[in-house]
């Protein structure tokens, strides 16, 4: 079994951060880290390739410091990577980043069939969580999201992806042949850390730099150039006024029960 798993290099959650003048996530490379959700991805990958073999190739689109994605997959166990880096790409929207990563996945393809495409269910600098559905839809392929549990087993027709997906106030469970798609909530799996032993190896493992002269891709369908949305406007969060901040004597949760009563607020 051959999976693609995705992750992307974001600026790290628990720092401060900070819209530039053309309204995108300011991205200094200073304080990026893989978006924790994609280790949910990569570790589903690597789950699924212990209980049937193949191997796990962990794909990124992003300027230099995006490999440091790459290369922490590496260290949990992917055998390969593939960072596709391109000046071009800078500021694609949903839309250019599917387009790049398509045909990424194709030509990974044309080498050793695809049998799965694992991401997570949305990255933390942004938000959106389109890019599974709408990577699907490109590469035409089965999509089965937000899933909170993955299993894949052998039928008569080939490999069988199911998952659970749960809902406010139902739970799903879906089928698909592969080749498809599949994202994976945090709720997934508890990912690994790596050992020792995974980093020094991480080392060695190969990561190839694709351009997007490499795939086929024109500079016009990605970056500004390619972009179907745009940043309207973007301001910071105003600053919260009218704090009260209540110190715990022993009766903080009747104050505190006290002013949501006296607010309307339960």
């Amino acid at each position: 079994m051959r999976i693609v798993v995705l992750v992307k290099h974001v600026p790290d959650i628990q720092s401060e951060r900070a819209l530039g003048p053309d309204g995108r996530v300011v991205r200094d490379g200073g304080d990026g880290t893989i978006n924790e959700l994609d280790e949910n991805a990569v570790e589903a990958a690597l789950l699924l390739v212990e209980q049937h073999g193949g191997e796990v190739v962990a794909l990124t689109v992003g300027p230099a410091d995006a490999v440091d994605a790459v290369r922490r997959a590496l260290q949990l166990g992917a055998d390969a990577g593939v960072h596709v880096l391109d000046d071009a790409i800078a500021g694609s929207d949903v839309f250019g980043t599917v387009a790049v990563l398509a045909a990424a996945v194709r030509r990974l393809g044309a080498e050793t069939p695809v049998d799965l495409v694992v991401t997570g269910m949305a990255g933390l600098d942004g938000l959106t969580s389109l890019v599974p559905a709408a990577l699907a839809a490109e590469l035409d392929l089965p999509q089965l999201t937000l899933a909170s549990e993955l299993t894949v087993d052998a039928t008569e027709s080939g490999w069988t992806a199911r998952v659970r997906r749960d809902l406010d106030h139902a739970t799903e469970v879906l089928e698909a042949t592969l080749p498809a798609l599949v994202s994976v909530t945090d709720q997934a799996n508890e990912p690994r850390y790596p050992n020792f032993k995974g980093i020094m190896a991480a080392r060695k493992k190969p990561v190839e730099v694709l351009a997007l002269a490499d795939l086929g891709v024109g500079a016009t369908t990605v970056g500004d150039a390619g972009a179907r949305t745009e940043v309207v406007d973007a301001a910071r969060r105003p600053t919260r006024e009218n704090r009260i901040l209540v110190t715990d004597d022993g009766d903080a949760g009747l104050r505190l029960a006290a002013y949501l009563v006296e607010n309307k607020l339960v």
